[in-house]
């Protein structure tokens, strides 16, 4: 897990910590380390099977994923954290606030993998199947689907690049526990029982309004909120990093995250 350290001098503000999506890496977040390192402490891992990050003696899942994350940030000494995933990170940093709320001050979800529509139920089975069958190509149509007009060429090209070199079993691994093992919070009905459970302040970014609507119905803090992003892909950290920047300093200055005010 990279760390930028402390901001010279202290500010007063939590760290950050940076979790990226299902067959990404932790460059997802290179665009906005320069506003957020000046700000805030950032920490950014690979998650298992990604990136840096070998897949080797790990167990593949969201919930895993949250309890090794905990173990380093006691052994960094971090603090609660503002926690922040995108897509399948969303499950693991909301694990981590389920599991271990004493390390997250906040959370922020962003196009996050959880609460799909219970009528996918029937479908993820044969998906699973035609992922194991035809590996990486299929994984790179899935991949293609989440673009739209606006995603931007070098967006499309670096998810594309990066989904075609990955381990199909990885990616396997990961749906399985996401979806449709047990304990899995993946859709809508298991969403809704873990989240309750989910006591600390809430921001979710959403591409679609009825999953924004939803979510707030979720919410168990009086800051909590859902932002609607329309017209955007499934990658709109990436899509308006500059926004997102802005999204995540206001959001840690509403929820007292962000240091002294001026």
């Amino acid at each position: 897990m990279t760390d930028s350290g402390e901001v010279p001098g202290g500010t007063g503000t939590a760290p950050l910590l940076l979790v990226h999506g299902w067959g990404s890496d932790g460059e997802d977040w290179a665009p906005h380390l320069p506003a957020l390192t000046a700000r805030h402490r950032v920490l950014v891992p690979d998650l298992p099977g990604h990136g840096r990050t070998p897949a080797a003696g790990f167990e593949l899942s969201p919930l895993a994923v949250a309890h090794r994350l905990a173990a380093e940030l006691h052994r960094s000494r971090t603090g609660p954290v503002v926690a922040v995933g995108h897509s399948m990170g969303g499950q693991v940093v909301t694990a981590l606030a389920v599991e271990h709320p004493e390390l997250v001050r906040s959370v922020v979800t962003i196009a996050t993998a959880y609460g799909g529509d219970p009528a996918r139920a029937g479908r993820l089975p044969g998906e699973q199947e035609a992922l194991r069958r035809e590996g990486v190509a299929w994984a790179l149509r899935f991949v293609r689907g989440a673009f739209t007009e606006a995603t931007p060429a070098w967006v499309r090209a670096r998810h594309e690049r990066l989904m075609a070199a990955m381990d199909p079993a990885v990616l396997l691994a990961y749906r399985e526990a996401m979806y449709l093992a047990p304990g899995a919070f993946g859709l809508r009905p298991a969403a809704e029982g873990y989240l309750a459970r989910r006591r600390c302040p809430a921001l979710g970014l959403h591409t679609g309004r009825p999953a924004a609507r939803w979510e707030e119905t979720t919410f168990n803090h009086p800051l909590s909120r859902a932002v609607l992003w329309e017209g955007t892909g499934h990658y709109p950290h990436e899509e308006r990093p500059a926004e997102l920047v802005e999204l995540l300093i206001g959001w840690c200055a509403r929820t007292g995250a962000g240091g002294p005010q001026g």
